[in-house]
């Protein structure tokens, strides 16, 4: 079990925001999660910056443009983290890493990203260069083409999933109603997402616009603490587990449906907090499109390969289900902000297991899972979060 605990959290709402830049949405919940956690700028002993970018700004080191918003952080070490999709997840755990390795007893995560400023043209650009470009460079669809490539492999082998998809899509719409910081607070029912229309139409064929997550602008911050500050914090959450496995990138080198990463890194955390999946009473999951969530049910253990659909049919994923998965909406319709979604993901659970999601809130959260992928299922990350 992990020595380091998540003891404060500030979410800003996901969407076509006004902030101009990640400076902006930085400086906009770094305070709050510092108050949160009843600390002040001087308690932080490093900040871990998620932020992709990759075009999406000019500006970049965004590690130092912490200090730019909040300058009482100016001069404190200041580092930043790229791990594509799960660039949050990656700074959070490289601030779990220095808090346990004695390095100091507090450090402040923050995710961002601004990706409205530029066309959508030009973000489909950019959110392609997650993938392997000598092989993957030229898909038609940019990275929604990559993962239509998945579906139609699933389908190959599998049998069409698209009915499956438009349930997924379905539920995380449903969901995301009640998450104040969601991008599309709007029930789209499973008959609009089944069915291709002029108002959804395929993006990269079978995937549907609904099958998509949506380009956003967010930012989440994280207080994350040594035992013995988390020991007298106003709420603490720990991490029983956490795992980190990657798969190599090209696609070509790996079986695209099988998400061998995704069951390595949730099978070891699995094992490190001594549960099994079903012993969850959550998980927050990475729904770039749809078919990623589809397969994450059988990486799971929650159905044998090719059989993700059953999970769906038998409602076991629902927000009243055995195990809701993506209570929030997940990133379909909260949003999908690179730099900050695994920061989310984290902060979303913790507000779960301590009892102050508000109207996503549900009757037990004693154990949430979270699970937060970078690219086409190459960068996984695994947790699994308890109040004490």
């Amino acid at each position: 079990m992990s020595s380091v605990s998540i003891v404060g959290w500030q979410h800003s709402p996901f969407g076509r925001l006004a902030a101009p830049d990640t400076t902006t949405l930085m400086a906009e919940v770094v305070p709050g999660a510092l108050a949160h956690a009843g600390l002040g700028a001087a308690d932080v002993d490093a900040v871990f910056a998620g932020v992709y970018n990759n075009g999406f700004s000019t500006q970049d080191f965004q590690a130092a443009l912490v200090g730019v918003g909040t300058p009482e952080l100016a001069q404190t070490p200041a580092t930043r983290l790229e791990n594509a999709c799960a660039t949050g997840s990656a700074a959070l755990y490289a601030a779990c890493d220095y808090v346990e390795a004695g390095r100091g007893r507090v450090a402040l995560v923050v995710g961002a990203e601004k990706m409205t400023g530029v066309a959508t043209a030009r973000a489909s650009e950019i959110l392609l260069s997650g993938c392997y470009g000598p092989e993957e460079a030229e898909v038609d669809g940019g990275f929604a083409g990559v993962f239509a490539g998945i579906a139609r492999a699933y389908a190959e082998r599998y049998g069409d999933p698209t009915d499956a998809m438009a349930r997924i899509a379905a539920k995380n719409h449903r969901n995301g109603v009640s998450n104040p910081y969601a991008q599309l607070r709007k029930d789209l029912g499973y008959e609009f997402c089944r069915t291709v229309s002029d108002k959804n139409p395929l993006v990269a064929a079978p995937l549907r616009r609904t099958d998509c997550s949506l380009i956003s602008d967010g930012a989440v911050a994280l207080v994350v603490a040594s035992a013995d500050v988390a020991a007298t914090a106003p709420q603490r959450v720990r991490f029983r587990a956490r795992a980190h496995a990657n798969d190599a990138l090209p696609l070509s080198r790996r079986d695209p449906v099988e998400f061998a990463g995704v069951r390595r890194a949730w099978s070891a955390a699995m094992d490190q907090a001594a549960i099994t999946t079903g012993d969850l009473d959550l998980v927050e999951t990475h729904d770039c499109f749809t078919i990623a969530e589809l397969i994450q049910y059988e990486a799971f253990g929650l159905a044998e390969r090719g059989q993700g659909h059953r999970v769906l049919e038998e409602g076991l994923t629902e927000a009243d289900g055995k195990l809701p998965v993506n209570r929030s909406g997940g990133l379909k319709a909260k949003g999908h902000p690179i730099g900050a979604t695994g920061a989310s993901m984290h902060a979303i659970a913790a507000m779960q297991v301590t009892g102050t999601a508000g109207e996503m809130q549900l009757p037990t959260a004693d154990l949430a899972g979270v699970f937060n992928m970078g690219g086409a299922a190459v960068a996984n990350y695994a947790s699994v979060l308890e109040a004490w």
